[in-house]
């Protein structure tokens, strides 16, 4: 399902919606404990609406369609506490893929929150997304005011050649994650940038920094650093994306 770049980030995540998404049940590959934030439950999910040269999931979500396991939210809340009581964790996780890609997909995580806060409500769940839906449709945000939740919304550049570069989607909507970023935060919800670092210099960061100021968004931006598989660097190659630190 590989599409001709640059695309439209949206109208691809309304085709990837539909795939991965049958009668409120998302297919995911895996659930497991995850050495992240000091150790988190992680539900890996697939279908996303970038095609990011880094990401360690890429051909997963290139493909969707060739893995048919769908999960409702009360079995995904299901294995995640499953696996956070074996690990005595209380933070929670949705990654490898983008999981607001249009409402279908927001309905599901939502109810997934709602059964497992429910359960545990001393749990915190980071919701790690792109941001691309939630600044497309802000209206939507309220939906994920819970009190447990914490929205990591990850940058993929510091101006439009290279958000075009390294999502693959067209650079004009690098707009949409900075909305959904200032809107979150005006809203009282906790939520931050992140950067894969790698890529950027620090003036790169620093003009970052500027933009995210100009939002009037707190510049409290996270820098993430690359996991360094081969297929993942291969892609690199592939795509032209050379590593700067």
């Amino acid at each position: 399902m590989e599409p001709s770049f640059p695309f439209d980030p949206l109208a691809r995540g309304k085709e990837v919606e539909a795939l991965v998404l049958k009668n409120g049940r998302r297919i995911y590959h895996r659930f497991r404990a995850a050495p992240y934030y000091g150790g988190i439950a992680t539900a890996d999910a697939i279908g996303c609406n970038l095609l990011c040269a880094y990401c360690w999931n890429y051909f997963k979500n290139l493909n969707p369609e060739r893995f048919p396991e769908l999960y409702s939210p009360a079995q995904v809340a299901s294995r995640l506490l499953q696996t956070a009581r074996k690990k005595s964790f209380r933070l929670f996780r949705i990654t490898g893929s983008e999981p607001v890609l249009g409402e279908a997909s927001l309905e599901h995580l939502t109810e997934v929150l709602q059964l497992l806060l429910r359960e545990e409500p001393r749990a915190t769940f980071v919701l790690e997304t792109n941001g691309l839906f939630l600044g497309y449709r802000p209206d939507i945000i309220e939906k994920l005011h819970f009190p447990q939740v914490r929205i990591r919304i990850c940058l993929k550049g510091v101006d439009q050649a290279s958000f075009e570069k390294m999502s693959g989607a067209r650079g004009e909507f690098l707009s949409y994650p900075l909305v959904a970023l200032r809107e979150c935060q005006e809203r009282g919800l906790e939520a931050w940038p992140a950067l894969m670092g790698d890529f950027f210099s620090d003036q790169d960061i620093s003009r970052l920094k500027k933009t995210l100021s100009s939002y009037g968004i707190r510049e409290d931006l996270e820098l993430e650093y690359l996991e360094r598989y081969p297929f993942v660097l291969e892609n690199l190659e592939r795509r032209k994306t050379p590593v700067v630190r």
